[in-house]
């Protein structure tokens, strides 16, 4: 299973998406298959239990073989949102490795790169990893910029004042009150007219 993201670029590539499946057969036999085709499944079988955990076993050896690609598109959005039909949703944000399980059906396990906007939209899957940040785009906190102190006003409206203004360049201020205080005040006045 050769899955690990070594590429820089910044281009944008689909998202990707494994598939692990568990087959009934009316002879009350089962196999697994998975989307990828390098990877070697157990003969068909009637050990049902069995064949589950390694679907969910195998399901969780892609999680782990695959990094997360930050350039990479949605798959939920390129499969036109399908995973979430009821809810209307514009992909966003960065992309997320998700497995999705259905405890119910049993039968089916999903890894998928999806955006941040689709993850939390789609029944039954749990977020497993996150991309990383590259290194061509700046982190979000980056440094304050400085404003030159010719620019800046000496005095502000409503008593705030600049730190380079003086002491006679600023009026005081008169001191306002919450407006929680002010409605406590008048509910116990309220409660004294009674």
């Amino acid at each position: 299973m050769t899955s690990v993201y070594s590429e820089s670029t910044t281009e944008r590539v689909p998202g990707r998406a494994w598939t692990v499946r568990l087959q009934g057969y009316s002879d009350r036999s089962a196999t697994v298959t998975c989307t990828s085709e390098a990877c070697r499944m157990p003969p068909r079988s009637k050990d049902l239990a069995s064949l589950r955990a390694f679907a969910a076993r195998h399901a969780a050896a892609h999680a782990r073989a695959a990094t997360v690609r930050p350039n990479a598109w949605c798959h939920c959005g390129s499969q036109r949102c399908g995973a979430h039909p009821d809810i209307r949703a514009h992909c966003a944000g960065a992309v997320v490795m998700i497995l999705r399980h259905d405890t119910t059906v049993r039968r089916v396990w999903s890894v998928e790169e999806v955006c941040e906007t689709c993850a939390p939209l789609i029944r039954n899957a749990t977020v497993l990893a996150r991309a990383a940040r590259s290194p061509q785009r700046p982190a979000a906190t980056a440094a304050p910029v400085q404003v030159p102190a010719a620019v800046r006003p000496a005095g502000v409206a409503g008593g705030f004042s600049s730190p380079s203004a003086t002491t006679a360049d600023t009026t005081a201020a008169p001191a306002r009150r919450s407006r929680r205080t002010s409605q406590r005040a008048d509910r116990r006045r309220l409660g004294q007219a009674r």
